[in-house]
């Protein structure tokens, strides 16, 4: 079967905490209320897009006093959260004021470090599979996962043949499977129903280095 049509057939599926260090970024304050996805990669430090912690028109951080990352959040229940101490955005993730969808990644220092085991990252992936996770807007309590997705380069983006929505915005792409599982990029927008996802790089990995 064709890839493609594999990715149309398959239906994204509740993840069942199969990823507890994958969750919500809770964005809240002065008339407004908003979500990412992110991805816990540190035990104090998570992976998301760099527009869902700046205002988008000049590339301002957001408030830090209104972010909060919950790890695992199904309705109910969450593996951990923490509010948000600090904020790293890419350094090329903003030219003369305007978003840069090829450099759209960030990195959140939460304000104390929690229980999820982190998540490995990596490089590498396509044309695929890939296995899509985010909180979706319209099932904001329930982790989604979309497995058997494939994708081709887009200049320095990823066009992945899955469907995503607004709310998996920062959410995390995977590659391999088992022990060799790992982030190779990250859900940066929607385009026709279809992800375009930013493929970790240099940056990132230096950041992540110890």
């Amino acid at each position: 079967m064709a890839p493609g049509l594999m990715a149309l057939i398959l239906a994204a599926v509740p993840a069942q905490a199969a990823e507890p260090a994958v969750g919500r970024l809770n964005l809240s304050g002065y008339r407004h209320r908003e979500m990412c996805t992110a991805s816990l990669v540190a035990p104090d430090k998570v992976l998301t897009a760099a527009h869902c912690v700046t205002m988008p028109q000049d590339g301002r951080l957001k408030r830090l006093g209104d972010m909060t990352f919950v790890a695992g959040w199904d309705g109910q229940s969450h593996g951990g959260a923490a509010r948000v101490a600090a904020v790293t955005v890419h350094p090329q993730a903003y030219r003369e004021g305007r978003l840069d969808l090829a450099h759209d990644v960030a990195l959140v220092t939460l304000a104390r470090a929690i229980a999820p085991a982190p998540l490995t990252t990596g490089s590498g992936g396509l044309p695929g599979p890939l296995t899509l996770m985010g909180y979706q807007k319209s099932a904001p309590h329930r982790l989604t996962e979309t497995p058997f997705c494939y994708g081709e380069a887009a200049g320095t983006l990823w066009r992945i043949r899955c469907r995503v929505e607004p709310g998996q915005s920062g959410g995390p792409v995977f590659a391999g499977g088992d022990a060799s599982r790992r982030i190779v990029a990250v859900i940066s927008a929607v385009s026709e129903e279809e992800a375009l996802a930013v493929p970790l790089d240099a940056w990132l990995i230096d950041q992540l280095t110890p």
